[in-house]
C-alpha cells in the first residue's frame, strides 16, 4: 500500500509492500530520492541479524498535525512486529509545514528474552554499493556498464546527470571539512596509530578510492553543474554518532548511506533506544545561506535546558592565550608580564565606544587565558608545575582585579599514562576488549589514555576539576580540550551506553559543574554532542607559527596531513565551517599569530587575520605581548572591535579549499561589500574574477579599495582585475556602488562616498556619522578604541577646498579618479568636515 505526506516543499511516499520510501522536491527539476531502504543490524548470541529488509507484519498510523520545535509536522508511523529475537522497530516519518525539511527517526525495542547489541541503525540507503569481491560476473558487468541492479534505490541531486560533488563534515573540531569532486580522495592521514583516534570517528569509514567519500553528522551530495544538492544528516548527536558514506565516482548513479552508530551497545530485554532525528534538505547551492534550514533546525533541536551564556547573546570574544608563544614553558612571571602588557596596550576607558567582549570591563581585549603548562601532569589537575608554586588561583584574582576575564585551559577527559590519576585509579581508564587502556592519541610525547565516564568516580573527578577551577580558583572562562577522549572506541563499564551518550553525559556534567555565568569553549570535541552546552567551539585545526604541518622537525612527509596544526589547516575549516557561527555557538578559529619572528610571511599573517575577522568568531592573540613591535600590534588593532557577522563563502561547494568570502555591511555611510580573494598557491597570482562569482550585478558600477595595500579605483567590465596576490596571501576589498548623479547648483553631480581606511578591517564601521551634502561636501565622525592614527579615503565629485578634523585643518592628497586620501590622528573620536 502507498502512503503520502505532502508539504509546500516536498512529497514523501511510503511503499509498505517494498519496505521503502521516496522523497521528491516540489520543483519538477529538483532533487529526489526513490526506493530508499532502511536496516537495523545487531548481534545476539554472537550471531549477526538484520531487520527491516521486509515488513511482514506491520501497522501504519497517519497523524495530520504534530506540534514540534520545527513547526507543525505531518507524520506517518510504522510499527514493525518483533523478529525471531524479539527486536521490534517503530519508524516515524515527518514533513514540516514551516521548513523545507524531512525528518525521520527509529525506535528499537527489545521484547525478547535475551540482550542484543546494536551495531548499526541504517536510516538511508540509496544507490548501489558494490562489494566487488563477492559479486558474480554478470552483476559486475552491469556495474561497469553504469546500470545498477534493481532494488537498490536511486538518489539524484538533479534529474539530469551533471558534475557530482560531496561536502564532507569532519567528526570533531580539528577534523578536515570541505567539498570533494568525483576524482578527489577523502582526506586521510598517514599517522594512524599516532593520531587517527583523535581525528576520525571509529564508526565512519575512511575510503581510499577517488569519488568514495565519508562524513560525520551531516553531508551534502550535490551537482556543481545544476547547482542543486541533497543534504542528509542528524539534528543532534545525543544518542548516536551519525555517519555518511557517498559514492560519486559514477556520474549517472551516485549513492548515499546514512546511519546511526550503535557501537554494539547492549539493549537488554524490555529496553528501548530511539535515534536522534534524521533530516533531509534539498539545497540550492548558490543560495546566500544554503544550509540555513538544516543548521537552524539543529539549533532548535539542541536548545539547552541550562543556559550556558550570561547574556544569551552569541558574541565573539577578544583575548590573549599563552599557548602559541610559550607552549608548556609558562610560569607566573610570564603570565604577569603579559597581563601588565595587556593593561598598557589595551587600556580601560569608560568613554570608549562599546566593543564585543567575553566578560565585563572596558578593555578592547578582555580575556587573559592560561593554557597548558600550569599543571604537574595531564590529568593531575590539582597538582601544579614548579612555575606556579601557589597554584593558579592568585593569578585569576590578579587578572580579575585588572578588569579582565580570567581563563584557564583544561583537558578533563584525557590523562597522561604517567599521571598519578592513571597510576592510582587504573579502573577509571577506558579499556578495549582485551582489557588494555585505549589509545587516546600520541600527544605530549606519550600515548595518552581516556577516562571511562560511565565509571561514577571518573565522571565525578572530571566534574570536580571544573567545579574547583570555577568556584575555588576563580576562573569564569574555561577552554575544555581533548573532549573526544570520552567517545573513543572501547568497552564502557556501562555496556548499554553508546559513545555519543557517554560524551553527552560528560559534557552535561561539566556544564552543571561550571554553573551559570561561566563561559565554556569546547575544543577537540565531536561537534553534535556539544551543541547547546558550550558557548564557543573550536571549528578547525590548531594554528601554528608556520604555514604547513611539521612534527619533530619532519615536514615533507606531513605536507598533506589535513588535521595537524598549521595555519593552512586552520584556515580550511575557518572558511568551510563559517555558517555554524552564531547558530550553534560562537566559532573559535584559534589564535591570531602576528609576531615577526615566526615562520609565517606577512602575507600569511594577513590571510589569517582576514579570515578570522570576516568569519565573525572570537579573536585571541597568542604572542608575547611585551615583545610585539608596533607595526605588528597594529594588525590586531585593525581587527577591533570585532565585526561579529557571518560571511558568505561563494565557492564553498566548488573547491577543496574555498578562496572567496563576501560580507555585506551597512551603516550611516550606506551599504558596501567586503570581498576577500585568497591565493593558496605557492606562487604569486593574477586573477580576473567576474562579479557574478560573488553574486554581484556585473552591470552595477563599483568603487573599490584594497585594505592591506591601500589601492583604490573603479571596477569596470563587470569583473575584478587583481594582480600580484602573494603566495598564501589575500586581496581584501571594500566595494561600494558608484553614486548616482543628482541635480546641484553646479549641474549634475554625484555625492561623496566613503571608500575605506586603514583604521578598521571593515573599511567602514569606524564611521559612526556621515552626511554628504549636494554641494559635494562631507561631514563624518570616526570612532576608535583609544588613540588612532592612519588614513581615510573618499570619493568626491569636486576637489576639497578645506578639510578640518576636530576644528583643525588637515592636508590631503589625490590618488586620481576623484579619490582623495586624508591623514588622521585622534583619540577615540574625530569630527571631520570637508568643504
Amino acid at each position: 500500500m502507498i502512503y503520502v505526506l505532502q508539504s509546500p516543499y516536498m512529497q514523501f511516499t511510503l511503499d509498505s509492500a517494498a519496505a521503502a520510501w521516496s522523497l521528491f522536491s516540489a520543483r519538477r527539476d529538483g532533487p529526489y530520492l526513490d526506493g530508499v531502504s532502511q536496516r537495523v543490524r545487531y548481534r545476539c548470541k554472537r550471531k549477526k541479524f538484520t531487520v527491516l529488509v521486509t515488513w511482514p507484519d506491520h501497522r501504519i498510523e497517519a497523524r495530520e498535525r504534530v506540534l514540534s520545535a520545527h513547526g507543525d509536522l505531518r507524520q506517518l508511523q510504522v510499527e514493525v512486529a518483533p523478529d525471531q529475537n524479539g527486536l521490534s522497530c517503530v519508524l516515524t516519518y515527518a514533513l514540516s509545514e514551516r521548513h523545507p525539511l524531512m525528518l525521520w527517526k527509529a525506535e528499537i525495542s527489545n521484547q525478547g528474552a535475551r540482550p542484543v547489541r546494536i551495531e548499526q541503525i541504517e536510516m538511508l540507503s540509496a544507490g548501489f554499493f558494490p562489494a566487488k569481491r563477492f559479486l558474480p560476473r554478470a552483476v559486475l558487468a552491469r556495474v561497469h556498464a553504469s546500470t545498477p541492479p534493481a532494488g537498490c534505490g536511486v538518489i539524484r541531486p538533479h534529474p539530469d546527470p551533471g558534475e557530482l560533488a560531496f561536502f564532507s563534515n569532519g567528526w570533531q573540531s580539528w577534523s578536515h571539512t570541505g567539498a570533494f569532486g568525483a576524482d578527489e580522495r577523502y582526506r586521510n592521514t598517514r599517522l594512524d596509530l599516532l593520531n587517527a583516534p583523535m581525528w576520525y570517528n571509529p564508526g565512519t569509514p575512511r575510503p581510499k578510492k577517488p569519488g568514495c567519500l565519508a562524513s560525520d553528522m551531516f553531508g551534502l551530495l550535490g551537482d556543481r553543474g545544476h547547482r542543486t544538492g541533497i543534504l542528509a544528516g542528524f539534528l543532534s548527536q545525543k544518542q548516536h554518532f551519525g555517519s555518511l558514506y557517498a559514492r560519486i565516482d559514477e556520474p549517472l548513479y551516485p549513492a548515499l548511506r546514512l546511519w546511526a552508530n550503535g557501537d554494539l551497545a547492549q539493549l537488554d530485554p524490555g529496553a528501548a533506544i530511539t535515534t536522534d532525528w534524521a533530516c533531509i534538505q534539498f539545497v540550492d547551492v548558490d543560495d546566500p545561506d544554503p544550509l540555513a534550514p538544516y543548521l537552524d533546525a539543529v539549533a532548535r533541536e539542541n536548545t539547552p535546558s541550562l543556559s550556558p551564556s550570561k547574556s544569551g547573546e552569541m558574541e565573539g570574544g577578544v583575548g590573549w592565550c599563552s599557548w602559541y608563544h610559550f607552549f608548556q614553558d609558562i610560569d607566573e612571571a610570564k603570565i604577569r608580564a603579559n597581563l601588565d602588557a595587556a593593561i598598557e596596550l589595551f587600556p580601560h576607558s569608560e568613554t570608549s565606544p562599546p566593543s564585543p567582549k567575553i566578560g565585563g570591563g572596558g578593555h578592547s581585549l578582555d580575556l587573559i587565558q592560561i593554557d597548558d603548562g600550569f599543571e604537574a601532569q595531564i590529568g593531575d589537575w590539582f597538582e601544579f608545575d614548579p612555575g606556579f608554586p601557589e597554584g593558579v588561583a592568585p593569578l585569576a584574582c590578579e587578572i580579575r582585579k585588572a578588569g579582565f576575564t580570567p581563563g584557564l585551559w583544561l583537558a578533563p577527559f584525557i590523562v597522561h599514562s604517567k599521571s598519578r590519576v592513571a597510576k592510582h585509579h587504573p579502573d577509571w581508564l577506558l579499556r578495549d576488549r582485551w582489557g588494555l587502556p585505549v589509545n587516546a592519541g600520541f600527544v605530549w610525547d606519550n600515548f595518552d589514555k581516556a577516562l571511562d565516564l560511565t565509571h561514577p568516580d571518573a565522571l565525578a573527578y572530571a566534574s570536580d576539576v571544573v567545579r574547583t577551577a570555577v568556584h575555588e580558583w576563580g576562573f569564569s572562562y574555561l577552554k575544555l580540550d581533548f573532549l573526544y577522549a570520552a567517545a573513543l572506541d572501547g568497552r564502557f563499564r556501562d555496556r548499554a551506553r553508546t559513545r555519543a551518550q557517554v560524551l553527552r553525559m560528560g559534557l552535561e556534567a561539566l556544564r552543571q559543574a561550571a554553573g551559570p555565568g561561566v563561559e565554556l569553549l569546547g575544543c577537540g570535541c565531536p561537534l553534535g554532542s556539544a551543541i547547546g552546552l558550550v558557548d564557543a567551539m573550536r571549528i578547525g585545526a590548531d594554528v601554528a607559527p608556520r604555514w604547513l604541518p611539521r612534527e619533530k622537525g619532519i615536514e615533507t612527509p606531513l605536507r598533506r596531513e589535513p588535521n595537524l596544526p598549521s595555519v593552512r589547516n586552520a584556515l580550511q575549516n575557518i572558511l568551510t565551517r563559517a555558517p555554524l557561527h552564531r547558530r550553534w555557538w560562537v566559532n573559535d578559529p584559534d589564535c591570531l599569530l602576528i609576531r615577526p619572528d615566526s615562520e609565517l610571511s606577512l602575507a600569511e599573517v594577513r590571510s589569517l587575520a582576514t579570515a578570522i575577522a570576516l568569519s565573525g568568531g572570537s579573536l585571541l592573540l597568542s604572542d608575547d605581548l611585551p615583545q610585539l613591535a608596533p607595526d605588528r600590534l597594529r594588525i590586531a588593532e585593525q581587527l577591533l572591535p570585532l565585526i561579529g557577522k557571518t560571511p558568505r563563502v561563494p565557492d564553498w561547494f566548488d573547491a577543496p579549499m574555498p578562496r572567496l568570502l563576501r560580507l555585506d555591511l551597512e551603516n550611516t555611510t550606506g551599504l558596501w561589500h567586503v570581498l576577500a580573494v585568497f591565493n593558496w598557491a605557492d606562487q604569486p597570482h593574477d586573477v580576473r574574477l567576474p562579479l557574478e562569482k560573488f553574486d554581484l550585478d556585473p552591470d552595477q558600477g563599483f568603487l573599490s579599495r584594497s585594505f592591506w595595500e591601500g589601492d583604490s579605483g573603479r571596477v569596470s567590465g563587470g569583473a575584478l582585475d587583481l594582480s600580484g596576490i602573494p603566495p598564501h596571501g589575500v586581496k581584501l576589498l571594500a566595494l561600494r556602488p558608484t553614486p548616482p548623479s543628482i541635480p546641484t547648483d553646479f549641474g549634475e553631480e554625484s555625492v561623496g562616498v566613503y571608500l575605506g581606511s586603514d583604521l578598521h578591517i571593515s573599511q567602514g564601521l569606524e564611521v559612526t556619522k556621515w552626511t554628504a551634502t549636494p554641494s559635494g561636501g562631507v561631514r563624518l565622525r570616526l570612532e576608535r578604541l583609544g588613540k588612532a592614527q592612519g588614513e581615510i579615503e573618499l570619493y568626491l565629485p569636486r576637489p576639497p577646498r578645506r578639510v578640518t578634523m576636530n576644528r583643525k585643518d588637515i592636508p590631503w592628497q589625490t590618488t586620481g579618479q576623484d579619490c582623495y586620501i586624508f591623514p588622521v590622528s585622534f583619540d577615540q573620536i574625530a569630527e571631520i568636515e570637508i568643504k
